[in-house]
């Protein structure tokens, strides 16, 4: 062989492998950062460049045999391999290991989503954490590792692991556990002085695994309280609403301004905002005016009480769709002006509805509240009122009128979650009025994709009762949001009991004694059985109320109101019970007669 063919051995081969990988790209990819597929692809392509030149040299040299030429080209497949498999590992780690700086991590769950989740993090060393060890129940995983990172124990083991290995951070990544596999696993990690992080639920390892370090949130009291984060089908939700005109009474308030932000994803042709304070209706309408460019969006300073006004924008812009969010919702300050509650959320209501009839409204939406369910305070009696004025249009054909009744949402302005988290950030005490007492939660985001899917249902006269789930003990959820803050109950903040307000229970219920409830195409909508109600008898009763609010009499007031509404039982002063139980004097009683006169 001379000179040149030794040459032509060295150079012509390695030109073969210089055009296949320019023609395939491999010289492009940045193998600091490369995946297994890259690698395989690399090996296919070298393997194909040697075997192509061995086959070709045999048949018009020769000189070399076909067996030595597939293994020099094997050899210089995994040379090459190695060396780019080496700077890979090399690139990484050599970040990855520096660990002084870095957050000592512990996943939990060791599924696809901890697979991408670990993966992203070898790949951008920069990002903060270092994962130390991972947990999991299933017992075949136990002792095996995941991308390099022993899983060590079960879901119980968390406490003593994140002792024992100094853990800063844990990472909850199983993103379909359920409400009470959630909860078990919180109440481990809570035992430690980590910050717990977790990959929503609506995130699934498959959907953009790049992206799940940013997907990773800060654990939120819905979390521990077992709610499930659900995606909803909002196919039928736009259709009702797109190119619709939609007033929201309220627009300005937590529920309002929610349902706004969602409403404006369905693209109506007009978005009205009607509510009486001007800051939280202008914020709103700026930010809707920010996210969504296209949205007509009209903000209307207004009261309902004033049936002219109501009258007046109703003829103006004709909507389609009303949903009525606008109410007075504090227990005790309204046991307190019991006057005010029954003028806005009674009257006020009268006044949408009868401005809604008058205008052949399409659908009417009351939003109520799960304290309008054999009410003990005034502003559940209000509610169930507006109930009964929504349940006398049964008849009406023009329009559909419905209510939706819910409990407490979480985070709403006034709720016990933004009370307690004041009270913990000043260092306690958290202050509960009695140790047993429960209510309902929904995430104000759930609460109103559920209203939006009742209204579809709508037919007429419905009151809809949404699945709440289990009720939640208020003890329970201060002892956790304590527990959230990194502090510890009774010890660093402290638990005061005040005692039970006037007109507050121990417990709310979905539905009255003489209701039952139907089931609807959505597992989690209602619809609860009503007596009947006439527009001749709300009438009436109406008429009571307003000469009892004439009198300025709040005992008298009280005591009307258990007449109208007979599922009403207040929890009144000693004085005030005994006052109520007295028979009508001369007076009251030519009052009465003179309304059934009216009325007969």
């Amino acid at each position: 062989m001379t000179n040149i063919e030794r040459y032509a051995v060295i150079i012509v081969p390695s030109f073969v492998y210089l055009v296949f990988n320019t023609f395939f790209q491999n010289y492009k990819s940045l193998w600091k950062y490369a995946e297994i597929e890259e690698f395989l692809f690399c090996m296919i392509v070298s393997l194909t460049a040697g075997f192509i030149y061995a086959v070709t040299y045999h048949f018009i040299s020769g000189r070399v045999s076909l067996y030595l030429n597939i293994i020099a080209s094997l050899a210089s497949a995994l040379l090459l391999m190695f060396y780019r498999a080496s700077y890979n590992i090399i690139s990484r780690y050599n970040t990855f290991l520096n660990t002084k700086s870095k957050k000592r991590l512990l996943i939990v769950g060791a599924g696809s989503a901890a697979s991408s989740l670990l993966s992203e993090l070898r790949k951008n060393p920069e990002n903060g954490y270092f994962p130390v060890c991972a947990v999991d129940d299933n017992p075949e995983k136990i002792g095996r590792y995941i991308h390099g990172i022993k899983i060590r124990g079960a879901i119980e083991d968390i406490p003593h692991l994140c002792r024992e290995h100094k853990i800063d951070t844990i990472f909850i990544c199983i993103p379909s556990a359920t409400p009470e596999q959630r909860r078990r696993i919180f109440n481990y990690c809570l035992e430690t002085s980590a910050v717990i992080k977790i990959l929503p639920e609506i995130y699934s390892a498959i959907t953009n695994p790049t992206q799940l370090q940013k997907k990773m949130r800060n654990i939120r009291i819905e979390d521990m309280l077992g709610r499930h984060e659900r995606q909803f089908d909002r196919e039928n939700i736009d259709d009702f609403i797109k190119g619709k005109v939609v007033l929201i009474t309220g627009g300005g308030g937590s529920i309002g301004s929610e349902l706004c932000r969602q409403i404006a994803v369905s693209g109506p042709r007009k978005l009205i905002i009607v509510d009486i304070f001007e800051n939280s209706a202008y914020n709103l309408q700026m930010e809707l005016k920010t996210d969504f460019k296209n949205l007509d969006v009209v903000v209307e300073i207004a009261n309902i009480r004033e049936a002219e006004k109501m009258d007046e924008l109703f003829e103006y812009y004709r909507p389609d769709i009303v949903f009525h969010a606008a109410a007075h919702k504090h227990v005790p300050l309204m046991e307190h002006n019991p006057e005010e509650a029954i003028k806005n959320n009674v009257f006020g209501t009268l006044n949408v509805v009868n401005a809604a009839q008058k205008y052949k409204v399409s659908h009417f939406v009351l939003i109520s509240s799960d304290k309008a369910v054999n009410p003990t305070n005034i502003m559940g009696a209000t509610k169930r009122f507006a109930e009964m004025i929504v349940q006398s249009k049964v008849q009406n054909k023009d329009t559909h009128f419905v209510a939706v009744r819910f409990g407490n949402v979480l985070g709403s302005a006034g709720s016990v979650v933004p009370l307690f988290e004041r009270q913990i950030e000043l260092g306690g005490p958290v202050t509960i009025t009695h140790p047993e007492i429960t209510r309902f939660f929904m995430t104000i985001q759930e609460a109103v994709q559920l209203v939006l899917q009742a209204v579809v249902m709508a037919k007429n006269g419905e009151i809809f009762v949404l699945d709440m789930g289990e009720p939640i003990r208020i003890k329970d959820l201060a002892e956790t949001m304590i527990r959230l803050s990194g502090l510890r109950p009774y010890k660093d903040i402290d638990i005061v009991y005040t005692g039970l307000r006037p007109g507050e229970k121990l417990y709310e219920e979905l539905l009255m004694n003489d209701e039952g409830l139907v089931s609807t195409a959505n597992s989690r909508i209602f619809i609860g059985k009503q007596a009947p109600v006439t527009e001749e008898e709300i009438n009436y009763k109406c008429k009571l109320l307003l000469n009892a609010l004439k009198k300025k009499d709040k005992a008298n007031l009280m005591r009307v109101m258990q007449h109208v509404v007979p599922t009403y039982k207040p929890d009144l002063p000693k004085q005030v019970l005994e006052y109520s139980k007295q028979p009508l004097n001369a007076k009251e009683r030519n009052v009465v007669a003179t309304v059934e006169k009216i009325y007969s």
